[in-house]
This record gives C-alpha cells, sequence and structure tokens, in this order.
C-alpha cells in the first residue's frame, strides 16, 4: 500500500510541476500579448515568426508570444506585401534579393513571392 501511495505522490509532483511552467500563460499576459500584437501590426508589417520575436523580447513567454501573434488578426501575405512595398521604397532590390530579405524576415518562400509579386516584380 505504501509503494500506491509513494507512486500516486510521485505521479502528482510530477503533473504538478509540469503545470508551473505555463503559469505565464495567464489569461491577462495571452489578452495583453493579443494587444501588443496588435499594436505592432498596425504600426509595422511582421511576419509571424518576427512577431513572436518581439513579443519575446517584449517580455512574454514563448507561449504568450504565439498565442499574441496567432490571435492578432493579421494576415501574413498582406504582411508580406507591406513589408516588401517598405523594402523598396527605401532602397534598390533585386526580384530575387526581395525573395530572400523577406524570408529572412521570417516570411515562407510562397508568401514572399506573394509580397514580391503584390508591388510589382
Amino acid at each position: 500500500m505504501k509503494a500506491v501511495i509513494s507512486v500516486l505522490a510521485l505521479a502528482l509532483a510530477i503533473s504538478l510541476a509540469g503545470f508551473a511552467g505555463s503559469a505565464s500563460a495567464s489569461p491577462i499576459s495571452r489578452y495583453n500579448a493579443v494587444r501588443t500584437a496588435k499594436e505592432y501590426i498596425s504600426s509595422m508589417p511582421f511576419s509571424r515568426s518576427g512577431l513572436v520575436k518581439q513579443l519575446k523580447f517584449e517580455g512574454y513567454s514563448s507561449y504568450d508570444a504565439a498565442w499574441g501573434a496567432n490571435h492578432s488578426g493579421a494576415n501574413w501575405w498582406t504582411q508580406a506585401r507591406k513589408m516588401a512595398r517598405e523594402y523598396i521604397s527605401t532602397m534598390p532590390f533585386s526580384r530575387s534579393s526581395l525573395i530572400s530579405q523577406l524570408e529572412f524576415e521570417g516570411f515562407s518562400y510562397a508568401q514572399a513571392v506573394y509580397g514580391v509579386r503584390a508591388v510589382g516584380y
């Protein structure tokens, strides 16, 4: 009987330890991550991964940052187009280098090509 109780206590301790890591993923922090993500998206273009990195830089946990980006309402294809437009308005790029730059910023190849085509390349 003592062995069964010990095993149950250990299982409970392990399961509670798993929940400790998600303590920062409170509804308030997720809500704030979404609000912050929306503010960023409204002021400048981001790829999903770029927005997650920015939110993490702002101090959000990885989980909250991903939640914020995923629930920001952003259309990543539109974001690729906007970023391509920003880049070509500030400096000259070849088509291939602009695609590479957008990929570097975190857009998929398809999103990068879409963004470049949408601005006339």
